[in-house]
């Protein structure tokens, strides 16, 4: 009798643990599901084992993130491109659940987040419990940009980029860092020497091949996948950003030794047309910037930028350039608003524009526009007192923002070519005496202008 018992206990236990399991098996299936989103049971008819191991490296990362109040964000391309499209239905329904993994199982071998470093500390237990969860991963510094010119800190190292890599998938995070407290900037990603390459594809990172620069960008979350996450609230505008987004960083070492040849001006007056200058620049960049006109730092300010990192004393001026296929009507009245009255117009739009304003205490603000031709680029010039025109041509150039002044300007990427076309190879030798006529070795004649447009192509006032 009491085998009997034995074995209906038994018998029953059995029973009641297979009933706890296939509740445990329906739990998941309907519960979690829904809860969390694509499942791989749910997705494994429609996934490949790439596509389910990227989803749940993804997953973990953002579990690990979340664990660890480590705000990281979504900036990987591919995926902000698709989420754009797609934008308005998702943020109407968040919670809603789609039958397919759209976003996060499109074949990749990376995914790409960022964070901004002033709200993350970088703890060692948040590396441990990545290591715990299956991570393997490797951190990339290099050195803060921002002490560079403080030749005592100039070495000091910062992290950069991290990698981490589980299965087949690997997570690139990009460390932003602020900078002149109005643009957000990530540095470069370079390889150790003897670091194994085959630990991320990195031919296939989407930042890292150069340093970039982007301003701030408002996050929102969303639910995509199944799996909450920070995005930038206008995915396109920063897939624009990211497009254009190579920074260029000061020459602080070649500055120095600048300065070791040819000593700074440091005099009061040159002191004081520094300020009104940097002044000046940022005025110019607030107003072109409200018209939504890009511009560039031409000519002199370019030159001092490259040389010295900072504003040639003796120029007596700021220069900029526009390319003529931005000109806006808008531009004189705007600057006209903002206290700076134009000087001279010269050319027309059709032709060697040129505008120039001043600023305070004779300070001026020249504003070049530039044309595009097949293999170069040019500016025109004018002599008041003859009619004659005259053409500075460039090498094609493309744009890289750079910090100058204290803030975020574009200047050209292929600097080097674009300031000898204009100064020739002396260019690092300083010159005080200067004929913008006959100076310049990319200057040639370029006719004149008809006597009877003069009083529209040559306005002085």
């Amino acid at each position: 009798m009491q085998r009997i018992n034995k074995n209906v206990v038994l018998a029953v236990l059995t029973a009641a643990s297979s009933l706890f399991l296939l509740f445990q098996l329906y739990y998941y299936k309907y519960y979690i599901s829904v809860k969390n989103g694509p499942t791989f049971s749910k997705l494994k008819g429609s996934l490949s084992s790439q596509e389910r191991t990227q989803w749940q490296v993804v997953k973990t990362f953002l579990n690990l993130a979340s664990s660890h109040n480590v705000p990281v964000y979504l900036v990987d391309s591919l995926v902000l491109s698709q989420l754009s499209k797609n934008l308005d239905q998702l943020r109407s329904s968040p919670d809603s659940v789609h039958s397919e993994c759209q976003y996060f199982c499109k074949h990749r071998d990376v995914t790409t987040f960022a964070l901004l470093d002033k709200i993350w500390e970088h703890k060692g237990h948040f590396f441990r419990s990545a290591e715990k969860m299956g991570f393997q991963w490797q951190k990339y510094e290099g050195k803060d940009p921002r002490l560079e010119g403080m030749e005592d800190l100039s070495g000091t190292q910062i992290p950069l980029h991290y990698i981490f890599k589980m299965a087949a998938h690997a997570i690139h995070l990009v460390v932003f860092y602020e900078r002149s407290g109005n643009y957000l900037w990530h540095g470069p990603l370079r390889l150790k020497k003897n670091m194994d390459r085959k630990f991320a594809p990195f031919r296939k990172l989407q930042f890292g091949r150069y340093a970039g620069a982007f301003n701030r960008a408002e996050l929102t979350q969303i639910t995509i996948d199944g799996l909450k996450v920070q995005i930038p609230k206008d995915p396109s505008q920063f897939l624009k950003e990211m497009a254009h987004s190579r920074f260029l960083e000061c020459r602080f070492k070649e500055a120095r030794a600048f300065f070791q040849l040819y000593p700074d001006d440091i005099s009061p007056e040159g002191i004081e047309f520094r300020k009104k200058a940097k002044a000046l620049l940022h005025l110019a960049a607030f107003t072109l910037d409200n018209l939504g006109v890009s511009f560039w730092l031409s000519s002199g300010t370019c030159l001092g930028w490259y040389r010295q990192c900072n504003i040639i004393p003796y120029s007596k001026d700021v220069d900029i350039g526009i390319f003529i296929k931005d000109y806006k009507s808008d531009i004189i009245p705007a600057f006209q608003n903002a206290g700076l009255p134009l000087k001279h117009k010269f050319g027309k739009v059709e032709d060697s524009l040129e505008l120039s304003f001043l600023g305070s205490d004779d300070v001026k603000l020249d504003v070049f526009f530039f044309y595009e031709e097949d293999d170069y680029m040019w500016n025109g010039g004018t002599q008041v007192k003859s009619g004659k025109k005259f053409k500075y041509l460039f090498p094609k150039f493309t744009h890289c923002w750079t910090e100058f002044a204290e803030m975020k300007v574009r200047v050209p990427c292929e600097t080097l070519e674009y300031l000898e076309a204009n100064y020739g190879k002396g260019w690092d030798v300083p010159v005080k005496i200067w004929d913008w006529k006959s100076s310049p070795p990319n200057v040639q004649p370029n006719g004149m202008w008809p006597v009877d447009e003069w009083d529209d192509v040559i306005q002085i006032y």
